[in-house]
C-alpha cells in the first residue's frame, strides 16, 4: 500500500501526533508511505520512520487579504499536484480543514489516486470567512469519503457541506508515547512531596488555561499540599504568568514549556484537567487517561464526551463554568480512594483508542475505497 499524507507542518500538535503515529506504525508494516508538508522539515517535532519519504514544500506565509490567500491555496494546490504526479500514491489523506481544500484542488482532473479528507477539528468553533466556508464545502464534496473525530463533527458536516460520505474513527493513542526533545524533567519544578494537578496543550485562548488559574488559585488554599503545572507553549504565555503572578501562585503553578516527554509529566501527576473552550477530539485527556490519571474536563462540544465516562474515570462539568469546574476538582483532590478507583478505569482508554484498533479502522476504510476503484476500473 502507498499512502501520502498531507498536512501543514509536523510541529507539536495533536493532527500531527496522529499523522505520525499512524505513518510510523504502516512503515513498520512494509507500506510506502510519503509525508508531504507546507512548512519546513526544521520544524518537526516528532520522529520518523526511516524509510517515510518526507517532502517539504516551504510554502508557508501569511496572506496580505482574500485575493492573496486565493492565490497562495492555488500555488500550494499546483505544488502538492506534482508531488501527487511524481509519487502516484494508492491513497493521499488530507490531515485538517485547510489541509482538505488544497488536496481537493491539485486532485482536480487526477486519476488513480484515491482522495481521503480527515477533520481534526469542529468546524463551527472555527469562526472562518464566508468563501472559506463555501471553499470546504465544495473540497468536502470532491472526498469520496470524509473522515471526522466525533459523530458530533460528522452531523455538522452533513448537515452544512456537500460531503458524500461520512466515518467517525476517533485518534489513537500510542502506547507508550514515543518521546522527543526537548526533555524537561517534571522533578526540576515539582518537589517530590507535593502532589501534581496537570494539564497540558497549547498556551492560546481556546484552551482555557486562564479559567483554570482562577480555579486552582480559589482551591490553592483548601489543597496546601498541591502544585499546577501547564506543560505547552503559545502566544498566551505572558498573559498565563501575569495571571500567576497576580494571584501569587508563583511557586504553586509552574509553566514549564513544551515537553517531548509529556509521558513523564503523566506519571508524575495525580490528576488531569481539561478546561477546553472547544476541542476537535482531546488528545492529551485521552493520553493522561492512558497512563491512569483519573481526570476532569468541560463538556465542551465535542471530543471530551465521547473520552470520559463521567462518573466512571473522571467527571464532565459544564463548558466554560469554573465554579463546576473547580468543585469536580475539588472532590478529586480530596479524594485519594475515588482518585484510585478513576485512574484504574481511566487504563481502559489504552484498548478503547489503542493505535492498532485504530489504525485497523482506517485500513478497512482503505481497501474498501480502492475496492470501490477497482470495480469502477473494470466498469469502464
Amino acid at each position: 500500500m502507498k499512502v501520502l499524507f498531507y498536512i501543514f507542518s509536523l510541529g507539536g500538535g495533536g493532527a500531527e501526533r496522529v499523522t505520525v503515529s499512524l505513518a510510523n506504525y504502516w512503515a513498520s508494516k512494509g507500506w510506502k508511505i510519503t509525508i508531504v508538508t507546507l512548512a519546513a522539515a526544521g520544524q518537526d517535532a516528532y520522529a520518523l520512520d526511516p524509510s517515510i519519504a518526507r517532502i517539504s514544500l516551504n510554502l508557508t506565509g501569511a496572506s496580505r487579504g482574500v485575493a492573496d490567500a486565493l492565490l497562495q491555496n492555488f500555488n500550494r494546490a499546483m505544488a502538492l499536484r506534482q508531488v501527487l504526479l511524481d509519487t502516484r500514491p494508492d491513497i493521499a489523506v488530507a490531515m485538517m480543514d485547510a489541509a482538505c481544500v488544497t488536496l481537493a484542488l491539485a486532485m482536480q482532473g487526477l486519476t488513480g489516486i484515491v482522495p481521503v479528507g480527515s477533520l481534526h477539528s469542529h468546524p463551527p468553533q472555527q469562526h472562518t470567512k464566508a468563501i472559506w466556508t463555501r471553499l470546504q464545502s465544495f473540497a468536502y464534496g470532491q472526498f469520496p469519503v470524509i473522515l471526522t473525530l466525533t459523530p458530533d463533527t460528522a452531523a455538522w458536516v452533513a448537515a452544512n457541506t456537500k460531503a458524500k460520505r461520512i466515518e467517525v474513527i476517533p485518534n489513537p493513542i500510542q502506547w507508550p508515547l514515543p518521546e522527543s526533545e526537548p526533555r524537561i524533567e517534571p522533578g526540576t519544578l515539582c518537589k517530590p512531596e507535593r502532589k501534581l494537578l496537570l494539564a497540558a496543550g497549547r498556551l492560546s485562548p481556546e484552551k482555557g488555561f486562564d479559567i483554570l488559574i482562577d480555579v486552582f488559585a480559589s482551591l490553592s488554599e483548601r489543597h496546601r499540599d498541591w502544585d499546577f503545572a501547564i506543560v505547552g507553549e503559545g502566544a498566551e504565555r505572558q498573559h498565563l504568568e501575569l495571571a500567576i503572578s497576580a494571584r501569587g501562585l508563583e511557586q504553586r503553578v509552574f509553566l514549564p514549556g513544551w515537553a517531548g516527554n509529556i509521558s513523564d509529566w503523566y506519571r508524575r501527576a495525580e490528576l488531569y484537567v481539561l478546561s477546553s473552550r472547544f476541542e476537535g477530539f482531546g488528545n492529551t485527556l485521552a493520553e493522561a487517561m492512558a497512563h491512569g490519571l483519573p481526570a476532569v474536563s468541560f463538556d465542551c462540544d465535542t471530543g471530551p464526551r465521547h473520552i470520559v465516562r463521567n462518573g466512571r474515570d473522571g467527571f464532565l462539568t459544564p463548558k466554560e463554568d469554573g465554579p463546576a469546574l473547580a468543585a469536580a476538582l475539588d472532590r478529586l483532590m480530596g479524594d485519594e480512594d475515588l482518585r484510585r478507583r478513576f485512574g484504574y478505569a481511566a487504563l481502559e482508554t489504552r484498548g478503547r483508542f489503542s493505535l492498532q484498533r485504530v489504525a485497523q479502522m482506517w485500513e478497512s476504510m482503505f481497501e474498501g475505497l480502492l475496492a470501490q476503484r477497482r470495480k469502477v476500473s473494470i466498469t469502464i
